[in-house]
């Protein structure tokens, strides 16, 4: 082997290794196979995992199947629990029956529980799939049959945005840590035992330049042509890396679920601001589908004026093994500051306190100071932050711009924890809040409910993201001017239902995703409003709706979560009612949506036809696959509908200049280093 590829495998080897033993933190879970603490059997074995992602048309389809391995003499229950995606709506969980795949149908949640209790008393095949609100779905499948295997298939969609001309996708495999209840109870086994493999399609109209996995050095990436990349990961790959990296059964390695599995892809620069539109309408129907995706120009200049920024970090002891990559995000966000910027930080666990006295001005010095500070700093303890936000919230200078920067895994336990009086709180000063939600498993909803009251954006973080590149795309926000007040109206032809209901702000580099019903067809007039700096701003365009459209059926189920985001929103803020928690319950159940309020349930046919059952979500499943395989068997088309009238003049924004995609990796192996001394400081190495 020559010396340079000797020096790249070796370099391959040790990014690998760094983030397996950095990425989890000492008690919290993985997605993976739960067995209760005091269980007289040791955990089942997930024997096979394999991830199909294809990713077209601005949304992402998930595919993932699992076989389950009974190595005891008694039929036992799998419980498998995952994550729960952003925005990520499960369309399909199917059980293997009698060597046949069976798909399930969503019901109300306790009548779901209550038929796979009563099938699994029986001693008959039976599956449940549920949602634990926003931390994790979980998946039961009775019987794994004494010295036999166990086959399921789940599959869920979600949007798939671009910011400032860079797409992501995260695969969750890293459960956060922060259900106190779930962890002393459960221990997981996350440990694939035999073949691990995950499969990504990217298609795209846009040309894309690059696509990378950043804290997975070992996936192959492979170009077909400008708009098309497969990225492979597999036990496979992993092995291939170091020659003798086996078990001591002489197998190759076991491939654990510990890690998220991030994919980033960099679209050419200089592409045109657009607007983008699919659409669902079978013929002979009066109600179509469709998702609006605007993404603007590059019209939002830099902000020049000095301003205070507030950060409002968690230290709480669910932080561990996310503080680290809190404290690095935090130490580059100062390093961008002006001279004439000031900045306060503020801590919270069980309570909160400021690490400043006051404003301080961001010098070289002051930044120097208190970045050291902070990593002497030790999370414990609870999550009070109500009290970290109110504590954030005092002596707002009322002359300067200022901006909360809110760092948290995002799960209020101490103090008050009730949405509407954080909404409240947050009133109570003009003010813009910045959130960065780390890992998974947070209260997403909450945050991002919060971020939206106060005008701001919230970005998720992963432990395996590229740091370097989240940073750049938050700081292109916080730097620049901002689209406020928005409205988008749609003229000429009759649309309804469209989500989010409110829109807020637009910052650069953002997309604007929009999905709504129509009916007819016809050229509608399209115009997005805003202020920018209090001056108002107007876009506008015309495209048309087509009369009949079937190759994206998948709309309508991300149509249906969309809308029932906005709803539990909605019931978060002002309590449960009876009238709203039947609406999500209907809709769920038409589109087939595993929900708070549904479950997806798995029995054999005649039991679904001696319970009445329709098979509503097979009906649904099979329209969906017939439009994915002739999608397949076709180039990545464009869906841009303003070519002839273009909505935005200018083109979108991009980091091309302002710090190379290429680049971001190469810059991740001291930030690794960094991380892996700090960590071994702060929470221990395991």
């Amino acid at each position: 082997m020559k010396p340079l590829q000797q020096i790249n495998k070796w370099l391959a080897i040790t990014i690998f290794a760094l983030f397996s033993n950095l990425i989890v933190a000492g008690n919290s879970l993985a997605a993976g196979l739960l067995t209760p603490v005091n269980a007289q059997f040791s955990s089942l074995e997930i024997r096979q995992h394999d991830v199909s992602v294809i990713i077209e048309d601005g949304y992402a389809i998930t595919t993932v199947e699992q076989v389950f391995s009974n190595p005891h003499a008694q039929d036992l229950e799998a419980i498998y629990s995952f994550p729960v995606p952003q925005k990520g709506a499960v369309a399909e969980f199917t059980v293997w029956i009698d060597g046949k795949p069976v798909t399930g149908e969503v019901l109300e949640k306790q009548q779901a529980r209550e038929l796979y209790e009563t099938e699994k008393a029986a001693g008959r095949d039976a599956g449940l799939m549920e949602k634990d609100e926003y931390k994790t779905f979980d998946m039961k499948v009775y019987p794994v049959r004494a010295g036999q295997d166990t086959r399921l298939r789940f599959v869920y969609l979600q949007p798939a945005h671009v910011d400032t001309g860079i797409g992501r996708y995260v695969y969750p495999l890293e459960e956060g840590g922060v259900d106190e209840q779930k962890l002393s109870f459960w221990t997981a086994n996350e440990s694939v035992k035999e073949t691990f493999n995950f499969n990504l399609e990217l298609k795209s109209a846009y040309p894309v330049e690059a696509l990378r996995l950043p804290s997975q050095p070992q996936a192959i990436i492979t170009q077909a042509n400008a708009g098309e990349w497969k990225a492979n990961l597999s036990t496979a790959s992993t092995s291939q890396l170091e020659e003798g990296m086996t078990q001591s059964n002489g197998n190759q390695p076991a491939f654990k679920l510990d890690q998220d599995i991030v994919v980033y892809w960099r679209h050419q620069a200089g592409l045109p601001g657009s607007v983008d539109m699919i659409t669902y309408k079978p013929e002979g129907s009066s109600k179509g589908t469709f998702m609006l995706t605007l993404t603007p120009g590059d019209d939002l200049k830099p902000v020049t004026e000095g301003r205070d920024w507030i950060f409002v970090l968690d230290i709480s002891g669910s932080m561990n093994g996310k503080y680290a990559t809190l404290v690095d995000g935090v130490q580059r966000a100062l390093t961008k500051m002006k001279p004439d910027d000031r900045f306060r930080v503020v801590l919270f666990n069980s309570n909160a306190r400021e690490l400043t006295n006051g404003y301080v001005n961001a010098t070289p010095e002051m930044i120097k100071y208190y970045s050291d500070a902070l990593l002497q700093v030790s999370p414990s303890d609870g999550t009070n932050l109500y009290a970290g936000l109110k504590t954030g919230l005092r002596s707002i200078d009322a002359d300067r711009t200022s901006a909360i920067v809110l760092v948290t895994d995002g799960v209020a336990n101490v103090g008050e924890t009730r949405q509407k009086q954080f909404i409240k709180l947050l009133k109570t000063k003009d003010i813009r809040l910045f959130t960065f939600i780390m890992g998974n498993s947070a209260n997403t909803p909450m945050l991002q409910t919060l971020t939206d009251e106060s005008n701001g954006f919230a970005t998720s973080v992963s432990n395996s993201d590229d740091i370097v590149g989240k940073i750049l795309e938050a700081t292109s926000k916080v730097t620049h001017q901002s689209l406020h007040g928005v409205d988008l109206s749609i003229k000429g032809v009759k649309t309804s239902e469209l989500t989010p209901n409110k829109i807020s702000s637009l910052y650069r580099g953002q997309q604007l995703i929009v999905f709504g019903h129509y009916w007819g067809d016809g050229v509608a007039d399209i115009r997005l409003t805003g202020k920018i700096s209090g001056e108002k701003k107007d876009y506008s365009t015309q495209v048309e709706f087509p009369a009949s459209s079937r190759l994206h059926p998948e709309l309508e189920r991300l149509w249906a979560y969309a809308s029932i985001e906005d709803m539990m929103t909605e019931i978060r803020n002002f309590d449960e009612g009876a009238d709203l928690k039947q609406a999500v319950t209907d809709l769920a159940i038409e589109h087939g949506l595993v929900t708070d309020y549904t479950a997806m349930v798995v029995v054999r046919d005649e039991v679904f036809d001696s319970q009445g059952i329709k098979r509503q979500n097979k009906q649904r499943l099979e329209t969906e696959k017939q439009a994915q395989q002739q999608r397949a068997s076709q180039a990545a088309t464009s869906n841009r509908v303003d070519s002839q009238q273009p909505m935005f003049k200018s083109s979108r924004p991009s980091h091309s200049g302002s710090g190379s995609f290429d680049s971001w990796f190469l810059t991740l192996l001291p930030l690794l280093l960094l991380i892996g001394q700090f960590r071994s400081r702060v929470v221990g190495t395991k």
